[in-house]
């Protein structure tokens, strides 16, 4: 898997001096480099085999990764999304940002009570949007059977946030 990290673009002081940031764009845009990131998301998950329902993907890019992969496994796929962009009743969560808050909402019928759920996000950074994730999975009595990333920062301890769950990440910086 290292090789994808030769199609992630490094762009320095985006979005703001200082961060360096990791886009994955060229990534997405190389079709035998997307297939081989979603084969290798599907192998880490392989030994749960049809131990899960849904792939959940968050919003943004988690859609992208999650969605290929849910049609890759055979599963169906569920968004989870910034607050006010879901057209019907919803269930919302909230959480902390370096400066306030933030809420993610899932249609309320998405996910029921005792399904098995992979949640999918692209980068794993600092944990919170998807620890957010995760208890709205569980305010629907659903189980989280595991947490898959494309990139994981490891600098930034996301993991810290997501213990308790398996996590699998790809590629680390």
């Amino acid at each position: 898997m290292s090789d994808l990290k030769e199609l992630i673009r490094d762009i320095p002081d985006f979005p703001k001096p200082g961060i360096l940031f990791r886009d994955i764009t060229p990534l997405l845009r190389d079709p035998g480099g997307f297939a081989k990131a979603i084969e290798g998301l599907a192998e880490k998950f392989c030994d749960e085999g049809d131990g899960f329902d849904l792939v959940v993907g968050v919003e943004a890019r988690g859609f992208i990764f999650g969605a290929a992969l849910a049609l890759h496994l055979g599963k169906g796929f569920v968004p989870i999304r910034k607050a006010g962009k879901l057209p019907f009743g919803t269930l919302k969560a909230a959480y902390e940002l370096e400066y306030g808050t933030a809420e993610i909402e899932i249609h309320e019928d998405a996910v029921t009570t005792g399904q098995r759920v992979l949640l999918v996000d692209d980068v794993l950074a600092t944990g919170g949007t998807m620890a957010c994730s995760c208890r709205l999975m569980e305010e629907f009595g659903a189980q989280v059977v595991g947490i898959g990333f494309l990139i994981e920062l490891v600098a930034l301890n996301g993991r810290a946030l997501l213990q308790g769950y398996r996590v699998e990440a790809s590629l680390q910086y």
